[in-house]
């Protein structure tokens, strides 16, 4: 099955620079032709999604083109793009929000048409969350595209091999480390047989027993189709209880893997820049960081929290604070 199409969001829409902003619901889609693809799973079905947009575009329209080796409904492929790219967010009533304060307005200018980069896969989005902590982005994105090519299903398409993102029990399963990896290979290894199907060659580091346990979690405790429908209080408790998981990482789950945008992820750099914003020579914790934002920004949290940070390292404004 091929399909071509175009719709208009609500608004304007930036598509690389969401793709690559760094959000930790997923690696970036792969970049060809002017167009960013991915294979997305669409009503149980493999489907390679190619979505193009250009701002110079005066219809702002966004173009999708899917293939697939099953029968997958138009409708369906529009509805899956649209969530995963919040392109029924309307950025317009974002930026009006945006302007009535004087300590956010500023940051329309440099993120104009970011959206919020929402996971297609939301335990991909709990494993990616996991590993981006104390890690740059290059870095988790490499291990989570690692980890999809040695444990997800590969599918050939006319512009290449994709895989999915394994399951909570396919990787529950898998070696921690090589020592691990090597005590379950069978004897009479060739001498430099290389040991890199477990989680340590990913890249992961530390957090390799947190994947595997919180993969265990998933598969035998946490539903995430009920989490997704929890109040966020109750989510947000809930997700903490996945090891290596703490009130950051949970906030990006809850943002970027369920779309709950009342989250506000707090690090040390979100601390500085609303500390120096709105707080001038004081100092707070992350956890009253992160009450000041929800409760400032309401159900636009998520996207304000987003914005500052890209303005903050478009400006100049991270590389001042990291001279503090």
């Amino acid at each position: 099955m091929k399909t071509q199409f175009h719709f208009n969001p609500k608004g304007p829409f930036n598509l690389s620079l969401t793709i690559n902003s760094g959000q930790t619901s997923q690696p970036p889609w792969k970049e060809d032709n002017h167009h960013f693809q991915e294979l997305v799973i669409v009503d149980g079905a493999p489907c390679l999604v190619k979505i193009g947009h250009e701002d110079s575009d005066p219809e702002n329209r966004v173009n999708i083109m899917a293939e697939s080796p099953e029968t997958v409904s138009e409708k369906a492929i529009k509805t899956k793009v649209q969530d995963i790219f919040g392109l029924e967010h309307d950025l317009d009533q974002l930026y009006t929000f945006l302007g009535e304060d004087p300590k956010l307005k500023p940051t329309i200018a440099f993120c104009r048409g970011l959206r919020i980069f929402k996971a297609h896969n939301p335990f991909e989005c709990i494993i990616s969350s996991i590993s981006s902590a104390n890690c740059s982005i290059l870095r988790w994105t490499r291990s989570v595209n690692d980890i999809k090519r040695r444990w997800g299903d590969g599918y050939r398409f006319s512009s290449g091999d994709f895989y999915t993102f394994p399951s909570p029990t396919v990787l529950a399963r898998a070696p921690e480390h090589d020592l691990e990896e090597m005590q379950r290979c069978e004897d009479n290894l060739p001498l430099d047989f290389v040991f890199d199907k477990n989680l340590q060659a990913c890249g992961v580091g530390y957090r390799a027993k947190y994947i595997i346990n919180a993969s265990r979690m998933v598969q035998s405790e946490l539903n995430l189709e009920k989490l997704a429908r929890m109040k966020y209080k109750k989510a947000f408790d809930t997700i903490l209880q996945l090891p290596g998981v703490g009130p950051k990482v949970a906030d990006c789950i809850l943002l970027y893997g369920l779309g709950m945008g009342e989250a506000f992820p707090v690090d040390v750099w979100i601390k500085r820049i609303i500390e120096h914003l709105y707080f001038p020579g004081e100092e707070l914790k992350p956890q009253e960081v992160r009450e000041f934002g929800m409760e400032r920004y309401g159900d636009w949290a998520g996207y304000v929290q987003l914005y500052l940070f890209h303005y903050a390292r478009k400006s100049g404004l991270l590389e001042s604070l990291k001279k503090k």
